[in-house]
């Protein structure tokens, strides 16, 4: 079976906003600034043209610090060349890459960088992982899943993940049914959890060029200042987002997230909490930490690593401190990026083509045998079970099981009885009605039950198609946001090369690709 690939919008599984957007409808067209297709690059490559040599400096500087000790470290000095750009994707700082999706944004990243070479050959585009290193959604990624079971790392540590001291993941590591020796190696020669995930992806994506940036650094917060001191002091954000927000709301879209007031958290170790200004006074929630005004102000300027954006401001940030042209995510990241143009405008910095990264199905012989052999088609398997049950049973029984034809056979005749009770007596025409309902309730139980002894006659192929379910969607998930990258990659170790040869990054469609098995 060759890699098969399915448009988005045939698989009922991706919101009215995400579509229309990929159709450019032009109802959106404000929302953001250059087409998600390759033509659309050549305005960004214009519109970004002027990004300053000092943000350059400052951000080669940062990486080279970032990488020491790392082998074959990626040549960061092109980056000072105005004709370098990157294109960027990001994630939470999971273990052991956490769910596949996170190896296809990567995936598909590096390859948009490889298609705008070949269109643009005058200039140079890098792959970039900003690592969510300020996050500290812990209950989030403190686990895998691995053979469908999970498989946590407990820690009592709080605050920024990428600050974590990796203290106790031995425990975590042994009681993993598989691993490789890339993952034993980041874990046991890293300090933080970031100097682990780095490492790794390092020894994965390195040789495509792929960059990882934690922006949790002061000399790059610097360059943030001023959007952030227009953010705690004038507090412009909120009623940008907002407008965005109606205009989408209006439109009959919904909407993944609001802003505040102040979108930024106080960071220090073990701490990152949100700002909120009372009275006079800037507070820290949670925290005994409060300052003035001025306090704030001085803090702002001689601690900007301490202040965290939100996933308001994180965006903007990431722009302010790389040539980016491209940011590739999620559907809700592409989503929630549609609301944040005004913000970009307000403050004068080049809004990216925002693209959905690529969506793959990995489908194992035995899956594929069943499906073929059941005549399911695989745009159908991403409807709910039980509708794909009733669908399959529907195509293949023998007689038909809807009962619309008999119902609209027998109706005539039950509203003539109702119309010949009331001539004889019109008190008779509620009875009468009745027992109209009666009889067609009666049939709709019949068809029920038909439709259940049917099934009664597929019991073999609805197991199939359950475990088909089961196995490709874990747990109700799908596999791409359950299954980690192990359950594929020991028995496959060519799964990388195979997404980086078969990805298309401008291509918004489904990826469909069979495994062998290992012992054919």
């Amino acid at each position: 079976m060759p890699i098969q690939s399915y448009p988005l919008s045939h698989l009922s599984a991706f919101s009215p906003l995400l579509l229309d957007y990929l159709d450019e409808k032009p109802n959106l067209k404000n929302l953001y600034q250059n087409s998600p297709n390759i033509a659309g690059f050549k305005n960004q490559l214009a519109d970004k043209k002027s990004f300053p040599i000092g943000h350059r400096k400052a951000l080669v500087e940062v990486l080279q610090d970032q990488y020491q000790g790392l082998e074959n470290a990626p040549a960061f000095e092109k980056l000072l060349d105005s004709t370098t750009f990157t294109v960027t994707t990001g994630h939470q700082l999971n273990l052991m890459t956490g769910p596949l999706y996170v190896i296809y944004k990567i995936v598909s990243t590096i390859n948009l960088a490889k298609r705008l070479k070949a269109k643009y050959p005058a200039y140079h585009f890098i792959p970039v992982y900003w690592m969510a290193t300020e996050d500290h959604d812990w209950d989030e990624i403190n686990h895998v899943h691995l053979n469908q079971k999970t498989y946590s790392w407990n820690t009592q540590q709080q605050g920024a993940v990428g600050r974590f001291t990796l203290e106790g993941i031995s425990d975590f590591l042994h009681s993993l049914p598989y691993s490789l020796p890339i993952f034993q190696k980041a874990y046991s020669q890293s300090k933080t959890l970031t100097e682990a995930v780095r490492c790794y992806m390092h020894e994965l994506f390195g040789a495509e060029g792929l960059i990882c940036l934690d922006a949790d650094d002061a000399r790059l917060k610097s360059l943030f200042h001023p959007i952030m001191e227009a953010d705690l002091l004038e507090h412009v954000h909120e009623s940008l987002v907002e407008s965005q927000n109606q205009h989408l709301n209006d439109l009959g879209y919904k909407t993944q997230i609001n802003a505040r007031g102040i979108n930024l958290f106080y960071l220090q170790d073990g701490i990152r909490e949100r700002i909120e200004k009372q009275g006079e006074y800037y507070h820290v929630l949670n925290q005994s930490i409060q300052f003035s005004l001025e306090e704030l102000k001085n803090e702002l300027q001689l601690h900007p690593e301490r202040f965290s954006p939100n996933v308001v401001l994180r965006p903007l940030y990431q722009e302010c401190i790389l040539p980016n042209l491209a940011y590739l995510g999620g559907p809700a990241e592409v989503a929630y990026w549609l609301q944040l143009k005004g913000i970009f405008d307000h403050h004068r910095v080049p809004y990216p083509i925002v693209l959905p990264r690529n969506f793959a199905l990995l489908l194992p012989s035995v899956e594929q045998k069943r499906i073929e052999k059941l005549g399911i088609k695989i745009s159908d398997l991403f409807l709910p079970e039980s509708s794909l049950i009733r669908k399959y049973v529907l195509e293949n029984t023998l007689y038909s099981l809807d009962f619309q034809q008999e119902m609209e056979a027998v109706d005539p005749i039950l509203e003539q009885m109702v119309w010949k009770a009331k001539q004889v007596d019109p008190t008779l025409e509620g009875s009468i009605l009745a027992e109209r309902q009666r009889w067609i309730n009666g049939l709709e139980r019949m068809a029920k039950k038909l439709k259940r002894a049917e099934e009664r006659n597929h019991e073999t192929a609805i197991r199939q198609i359950q475990q088909v379910k089961a196995r490709l969607f874990p747990h109700g998930n799908w596999q791409e946001r359950y299954d980690n990258l192990l359950d594929f990659y020991l028995d496959k170790p060519s799964l990388i090369q195979d997404l980086l040869d078969s990805f298309d990054p401008l291509h918004f469609e489904l990826y469909v690709i069979p495994l062998q098995s290992p012992n054919a």
